[in-house]
């Protein structure tokens, strides 16, 4: 019988995975003053972006052969089923993590996801940012992505998650995976831009649904929702006992006026 072999502690993670991850900065403001360019080469800050709409930051690299196109799809087809729209209601900044990358890069891969989404107007709301390793790596602790580049490879480590900003570009919440519930981005938007946006029915849902950051998603508030059916129920008893009262008193009155 040949010697066993142990299994790594479920803590201890793979070489090469050590420092990929993504940890919550949940109301920390992004560096406004960071350069970089966009996707036709103009000289921009992050800080440019914001003080209009929520905004989606998603980190990615260009020539990831597979796992960001995965995001950017998961992202969009979110975004297809949202009734809010990508430059009139929120933005997007997908910004690239590798420094060689170049604005023809981003212009690229810009072209492929405005196809996806097909909605007019949105080129001026999804912007695709390339820049120096200093500014990349000043947003990504900000954000508290982490990710690892292998030599061998050529390519990058890292996790996968879209992190969704305020106006003024703050840390609101995070969604993981390569899938986002449209429901729940519709939810962050409305939050996020403080019922800016949004319908009297997103700030009711609001009211029932409480975002859970472990979970990176809504969940219903059941003791919310109990008190919402309550007075709901009052409301409409109270309406129903005014009409047929008033009802009963104009019968009433009626009836008097017959009385010879």
């Amino acid at each position: 019988m040949g010697p066993s072999i142990e299994s790594p502690p479920a803590n201890v993670r793979p070489p090469g995975l050590k420092h990929v991850g993504i940890e919550q900065h949940l109301d920390e403001q992004i560096p406004r003053d960071l350069p970089f360019r966009d996707e036709a080469g103009k000289s921009v800050r992050l800080g440019d972006y914001f003080g209009k709409h929520p905004i989606i930051l998603n980190l990615v690299y260009y020539k990831c052969p597979m796992l960001c196109s995965e995001v950017l799809s998961g992202l969009t087809s979110a975004l297809k089923a949202m009734k809010f729209n990508v430059g009139q209601d929120f933005d997007v900044l997908t910004v690239s993590f590798d420094p060689r990358e170049t604005p023809q890069d981003a212009s690229g891969t810009k072209a492929t996801w405005l196809k996806r989404y097909g909605r007019r107007g949105a080129e001026k709301g999804w912007h695709f940012l390339t820049g120096p390793e200093a500014s990349i790596d000043a947003l990504t602790k900000a954000a508290g992505f982490s990710y690892d580049y292998s030599e061998k490879s050529g390519q990058f480590a890292h996790a996968t998650a879209i992190i969704l900003l305020t106006p003024d570009g703050k840390i609101a919440q995070y969604y993981y995976g390569v899938e986002f519930s449209p429901k729940d981005l519709r939810l962050a938007m409305v939050e996020a831009s403080h019922n800016k946006i949004g319908s009297l029915t997103d700030q009711i849902l609001l009211y029932c649904y409480h975002y859970d950051p472990n979970a990176g998603r809504y969940s219903l508030l059941i003791l919310r929702v109990l008190r919402l059916a309550a007075v709901t129920t009052m409301v409409l008893l109270g309406g129903f006992l005014f009409v047929m009262f008033r009802r009963d008193a104009l019968q009433g009155k009626s009836q008097l006026g017959r009385i010879p």
